[in-house]
């Protein structure tokens, strides 16, 4: 099982909102290449990076930080936020990026999600956003009538790389996984699924080690890495020994 940390920017600057709140945003790195190098020294195989303006905007915002920390680390990244058309996902991937997500443009062009996962296999996922099973879109600002398996669903044989499911109510809280109804969507479709929203402790890695979450593919962790909640050596440790 792979922990990804996260890397979300906001004003070129690495933060973590609470429940995707701009005006609720704690900065925990000025230098999001900095934040990267330290996260591929700690051991972690991948990162895990949004453009938070971008994602309110619809376009990407926060360009030259990521290009900055793309080469700062040769860590693969997948990155999420304003990405809503061909140009964008061809522009990122050319650039570097190992993985895009497309969310917004997953529930409202989902032909798009369709067609660059075929362009380019393996280097396609899905973003689901989601409170209460409804899915968010557009930098979690609005919701839809969409429920996240549903739109999981869609996705079956498209051939995306995995999905990235998030409780919104749980972000950046550090309330605990949504293990419940991230296993349930993980069950009910055969894209690789990974955890976002609310890991909070080293009993949360200890949760996702136990058979019974073996289903997901991974986890994402934000806060409590940063606050040093989570000890990246004894995180990495734990999930290399959980069952596959």
């Amino acid at each position: 099982m792979i922990l990804f940390p996260a890397i979300d920017l906001k004003d070129g600057a690495c933060v973590r909102l609470e429940q995707g709140d701009m005006d609720r945003a704690t900065v925990f790195n000025a230098d999001p290449a900095d934040q990267a190098a330290a996260f591929a020294r700690a051991g972690f195989a991948w990162l895990h990076v949004v453009d938070l303006n971008g994602a309110f905007a619809g376009r990407s915002v926060n360009d030259a930080p990521v290009r900055s920390l793309l080469a700062a680390t040769d860590l693969p990244v997948q990155l999420g936020g304003g990405i809503r058309d061909r140009a964008a996902i061809e522009a990122w991937l050319e650039a570097g990026v190992a993985r895009v997500i497309l969310g917004t443009a997953a529930a409202r062009d989902p032909d798009l999600v369709h067609e660059a996962a075929r362009a380019h296999p393996g280097r396609i996922a899905v973003g689901i956003d989601a409170r209460g099973g409804r899915v968010a879109v557009q930098g979690w600002a609005d919701m839809t009538d969409l429920d996240d398996i549903d739109l999981a669903r869609r996705f079956e044989d498209a051939g995306v790389a995995a999905v990235v499911h998030t409780d919104i109510d749980r972000d950046g809280l550090l309330s605990g996984l949504n293990l419940a109804a991230t296993v349930k969507l993980a069950r009910a479709v055969s894209i690789p699924v990974i955890a976002s929203g609310g890991l909070a402790s080293m009993d949360d890695i200890r949760r996702l080690a136990t058979p019974e979450n073996a289903v997901l593919a991974g986890a994402i962790s934000g806060r409590a890495l940063y606050d040093g909640r989570i000890d990246a050596a004894e995180a990495l440790r734990a999930l290399a020994g959980a069952p596959a």
